[in-house]
């Protein structure tokens, strides 16, 4: 491997990162095999921390797509996997989830390198991946279909089969824990697929491919292919022999796939952006309520679909909660991800860089206060000082539209009412919480918030025995839950004349 193709190996700590990064090559995951991109092109992934390549990506496009579909295409319909029972695939994903677990090091740094998030988050997400993958091993057990009332002379009954080839395309924020959401079920339903991790952070895609193998998951089952949204993501939401496609990421995106759908009328799941209000009332416990709300907006940088930018304080209290808030977002430490002191890294792109940076500015020019914050961090990489925006209206801009950064915009309300009205005028409905002591007050405004998830008196927690998902522009359908094998199987009625 030539030093060229691996300019980002004397950055990692880790020797097990070290040498990855150094043997690395420029290749997508197609039949179980590492191949270069058709075309022969590559594209750079960078580190956010210092602005300077990392590795080198294989870019894949339409004909790179059409290979990998084909060999989905092989594997569910004649391979290995199509012939299996539910515990021979629940043994390989839960082998999967063993090989995850014991490099879970190697995975924290080198996702530390490639989206910024520190070493401690990296851990904490790459658990609930491995939560995610042992609970739908044992889910892929648990898929039912049913027998139908009939006449003593017919047998009725319905069965689950899985749908075919499914497309997933994933986002950049918490790459890990984002692909293991998409392969877990997709297999475990029995499905075969293609992935596109994003361009931004491809990286750790291509280190699961290569555990999966090793735990003994067939050729064709499991695709990768890097690249971009215009080239390798468009061909698979368009493509004829691509039965499904899930997708995370930007509304303005999810729009592009739900209108390709249309060719071959794929069924479509889209997890997109959010905008979530975050309701203090004055009963709350203002401690906890304080510190869950800055890791609410702060976590990751704050590129959370979920985050709770719109911050909605009972006016009585808010000035106090905001002199609060203020002071434990200044006191986080923001700097090198591997840096086991850091709280916060830098975003994750020059890209996001510039669009928070911008709503700074933003923010400014509509006559909203800050707090806290407000600035870059010094010259070098992609650092943004966590920011709290005070005399905040509902709508400006900060207020409704996705930052998806540090930035929290703090906004008051009078009452009960008021609150719910505030923090429904919004085009997303993807997560909200309450913090209040009064249990009524608590169940009355998690039915009325318009949003897939509502926490009361917490904020982040998920779990993959839960649905998730969102209303209005925030989605289309739920991932997980009880009925999660409902978005990844097809319903067959079969009619017999005893």
């Amino acid at each position: 491997m030539t030093t060229a193709l691996a300019p980002g190996a004397d950055l990692a700590r880790n020797p097990k990162v070290r040498q990855w990064l150094a043997d690395h090559r420029p290749v997508l995951l197609i039949d179980n095999e590492w191949v270069p991109a058709k075309s022969g092109k590559t594209f750079e992934t960078i580190n956010p921390t210092n602005g300077q390549v990392l590795s080198i990506a294989a870019e894949a496009d339409r004909a790179d797509v059409d290979e990998a579909v084909k060999a989905a295409g092989r594997a569910f319909t004649e391979g290995p996997w199509s012939k299996m029972g539910p515990g021979e695939k629940a043994r390989i994903l839960r082998t999967f989830a063993g090989l995850i677990e014991a490099n879970v090091d190697e995975l924290a740094e080198l996702e530390a390198l490639d989206n910024g998030m520190t070493l401690a988050t990296a851990k904490a997400f790459i658990s609930v991946a491995v939560e995610s993958l042992y609970y739908f091993a044992g889910a892929a057990q648990q898929i039912f279909g049913q027998t139908a009332p009939s006449a003593p002379t017919n047998f009725n009954y319905v069965l689950r089969e899985p749908i075919g080839v499914v497309g997933a395309i994933t986002p950049w924020n918490a790459p890990i824990c984002a692909n293991i959401w998409k392969i877990a079920p997709i297999l475990a339903a029995g499905n075969t697929m293609v992935l596109k991790p994003a361009e931004q952070t491809p990286l750790t895609a291509l280190r699961l491919g290569e555990l999966a193998i090793e735990a003994g998951l067939p050729a064709g089952v499991l695709n990768i292919v890097t690249g971009f949204g215009p080239g390798a993501g468009s061909a698979i939401a368009e493509h004829p022999q691509i039965d499904k496609v899930t997708f995370t990421g930007s509304v303005e995106t999810g729009r592009s796939i739900l209108h390709a759908s249309t060719g071959n009328l794929k069924r479509i799941t889209l997890e997109l952006g959010g905008k979530s209000p975050n309701i203090v009332f004055p009963d709350a416990d203002m401690s906890s309520a304080v510190a869950t709300s800055l890791a609410g907006f702060a976590t990751i940088s704050g590129q959370v679909c979920v985050a709770g930018t719109r911050l909605f304080v009972q006016q009585d209290v808010k000035d106090e909660f905001v002199e609060n808030l203020s002071t434990f977002a200044a006191g986080i430490k923001v700097g090198d991800p591997l840096d086991p002191e850091t709280t916060m890294g830098p975003l994750a792109s020059k890209e996001q860089f510039d669009r928070v940076t911008g709503y700074l500015d933003v923010g400014r020019a509509e006559g909203a206060s800050v707090a806290v914050g407000g600035e870059v961090i010094g010259d070098q990489g992609y650092f943004v000082q966590p920011t709290v925006f005070d005399g905040v209206r509902n709508d400006m801009r900060i207020a409704q539209e996705e930052i998806f950064g540090p930035v929290v915009s703090v906004i008051p309300f009078s009452d009960e009412y008021d609150a719910v009205l505030q923090g429904n005028d919004t085009t997303y409905g993807l997560a909200a919480a309450v913090w209040t002591r009064d249990v009524s007050r608590a169940h009355t405004v998690a039915r009325r918030i318009k949003a897939g998830t509502v926490w009361i008196n917490t904020y982040l927690e998920l779990d993959p025995t839960m649905p998730f998902g969102g209303y209005k522009q925030s989605g289309i359908g739920r991932e997980f839950g009880a009925n999660w094998y409902q978005h990844y199987t097809e319903e067959k009625s079969v009619f017999l004349k005893l």
